[in-house]
């Protein structure tokens, strides 16, 4: 129970719990975002973590207190989700099958696999880079690559291309925005709205793939 309220207190204001791990960890702080990172994006059962919104709140604590150094946080980071990356890649090379047979595993879901394969099928390999910015599908992704039919040498390229893209543009983001007021004041309203442009790409194919089904 205490492991989910810690989760839904990250998901709601990681700005909050990561003033609260500088405040009792200091400079430790850097080894425990390695750790959520690693773990959002290499255990398939844990996709339910703060990713773009935590990425956000790194880059505005970086920008404002001078806690976090920004050149140091965004290659850690990026070596995080690389890692997490290649665990979970390989995970669904070994397991893929038991796993995609349970209905529940925890926080995963086995709806969240199945759209996962889906937006494989539309978008190729670029889907890895897509997936980055997607939560929950991000965290699938490299499980569904690995349980699938993509090589390791193609996958890896558009993994490295991801995990930078996505590391580098969210943190500088909320680095060059962290010095606003309004954004400081309304940071709930500025992570809702991360979130709902994150996950804007899956209502609209769920959309579209409802209309799809009505029209056949």
């Amino acid at each position: 129970m205490e492991l989910i309220h810690f989760i839904i207190d990250f998901l709601k204001d990681p700005l909050s719990v990561l003033q609260q791990f500088l405040a009792e960890y200091d400079k430790l702080t850097y080894a425990i975002l390695f750790l959520v990172v690693f773990v959002e994006t290499g255990l398939i059962i844990m996709p339910l973590l703060p990713g773009d919104s935590l990425l956000f709140a790194v880059g505005l604590l970086a920008a404002t207190t001078g806690q976090l150094d920004v050149t140091l946080v965004i290659p850690l980071l990026i070596g995080a989700a690389l890692l997490g990356d290649n665990v979970n890649y390989f995970i669904g090379s070994r397991f893929g099958s038991y796993i995609k047979s349970r209905e529940k595993i925890l926080f995963l879901k086995r709806e969240y696999i199945e759209k996962t394969e889906e937006f494989y099928e539309k978008h190729g390999g670029v889907a890895v880079i897509l997936a980055r910015f997607m939560p929950i599908i991000r965290t699938v992704a490299p499980f569904v690559a690995g349980a699938g039919s993509m090589k390791y040498p193609k996958y890896i390229l558009y993994c490295i291309i991801g995990a930078f893209t996505w590391v580098t543009s969210i943190t500088l983001l909320g680095y060059f925005l962290g010095t606003n007021e309004w954004v400081k004041e309304n940071f709930e309203k500025v992570v809702l709205s991360i979130i709902f442009i994150s996950v804007l790409p899956m209502i609209i194919g769920a959309i579209k793939m409802k209309f799809a089904k009505k029209e056949a």
